[in-house]
């Protein structure tokens, strides 16, 4: 899933993790290292459910010790409590770590570690005692949380009130802005600027990014300040002018892309595109690029211009990867997620692959792949 800041969601859990003595802690490790290989070279956030970690499915000390000798520091500095890492990530794009039915062990452990662990690592760590406290910090309907743990919180709220907890009502949505730029469909944004193709937010830092942000090394790797973020969104949604320099960060303006487009209600390639491109990875490597030209060739003209406007600057910033060291694979990475997904829960995990291939192609082989369609307009 993802959080309210756009970022990626990993979420684990102990509740189903067989006995110690039929766990394959071979293939464990294996798997744990899989599926953080898909995340690490972005920003993501962990949800930890503690509940289910019991004496029976506890792994070994010397597990541990083999799994703290197999993680690099691109995983893992601290490994704390049973079967818990405490991710501080290479380049430290892990942004929070939220741990949902804390025990008193849990916390009691964290204060002998306490003094081993950076100040500024213990600052991700959030302690939530009820799944309904993860709304206030993720997109929570997306997550994918065990019936286990969604029993286990029932009953904790029914102790602690003697029922279960009364359903909240969820106002209805304000309408948008006529000044809306977060959230709203580029029909819409088309609709109130006058017929300009490009969304304004889009035209304002992709231009501004031309300018100074080239050479910038991990541009669109690096994060920013939430608040930050939150308050130029607003900005824009009202339609106030926002003047990058004031910020004195190259990066707030490629954040902002990059919110923009994964706030949008359906995602720039379409959720009918999603499965065809989920496919790219079943062509033969030859004709590739001319399957990528087909996929493209069936958006909405809409659609396509801003795409290609869009590809067009990440492919000028791929040039200049001997600066920036952000290759088209390396961009692919960052964009892929931020370009398609599905339109019922999130991409998966197998999923990955062919996205950011996708996407790969897109920036490599823009001059081929967008030099046979023209738009009126574009």
């Amino acid at each position: 899933g993802d959080d309210n800041s756009g970022r990626k969601v990993i979420t684990f859990s102990c509740c189903r993790m067989p006995p110690s003595h039929q766990l394959n802690h071979t293939r464990l490790l294996e798997y744990l290292k899989y599926t953080l290989d898909q995340y690490v070279e972005n920003d993501y956030t962990v949800v930890y459910f503690h509940y289910g970690l019991k004496s029976l499915n506890k792994p070994s000390l010397k597990w541990l010790q083999t799994a703290y000798k197999e993680f690099d520091r691109k995983y893992v500095s601290k490994i704390f409590g049973l079967l818990f890492f405490f991710w501080y990530m290479y380049k430290k794009n892990l942004k929070a770590l939220y741990v949902v039915h804390p025990t008193n062990f849990i916390k009691i452990l964290w204060n002998i570690f306490k003094p081993l662990i950076s100040h500024k690592f213990g600052k991700k760590i959030t302690y939530l005692n009820y799944l309904s406290d993860l709304r206030e910090h993720l997109k929570y309907d997306q997550l994918n949380i065990p019936q286990e743990v969604v029993r286990h919180d029932e009953n904790l709220r029914g102790k602690q009130k003697g029922k279960l907890p009364p359903v909240v009502k969820v106002p209805p949505p304000r309408p948008p802005l006529p000044t809306q730029q977060f959230g709203v469909s580029l029909q819409y944004i088309k609709d109130k600027n006058n017929g300009e193709l490009i969304p304004p937010v889009m035209k304002e830092t992709v231009s501004y990014l031309k300018r100074k942000g080239l050479q910038v090394e991990g541009l669109f790797r690096r994060s920013a300040s939430v608040q930050t973020i939150k308050d130029i969104q607003k900005l824009y949604n009202q339609g106030k002018p926002v003047n990058f320099d004031d910020y004195n960060d190259i990066h707030i303006p490629a954040v902002i892309l990059k919110t923009f487009l994964r706030e949008l209600p359906q995602p720039l390639l379409t959720f009918e595109c999603y499965d065809p491109i989920v496919g790219i990875t079943s062509v033969e490597s030859c004709l590739r690029v001319t399957r990528c030209k087909q996929i493209i060739q069936g958006l909405p003209e809409h659609n396509y211009i801003v795409l290609k406007y869009l590809i067009c600057f990440l492919h000028m910033v791929s040039q200049e990867s001997i600066y920036n060291r952000m290759t088209a694979s390396s961009l692919a990475c960052v964009f892929g997620l931020n370009l398609i997904w599905p339109s019922k829960g999130t991409a998966s995990l197998s999923a990955l692959v062919p996205l950011n291939l996708f996407t790969e192609l897109l920036i490599d082989f823009y001059m081929n792949i967008f030099n046979s369609r023209t738009v009126p307009g574009e």
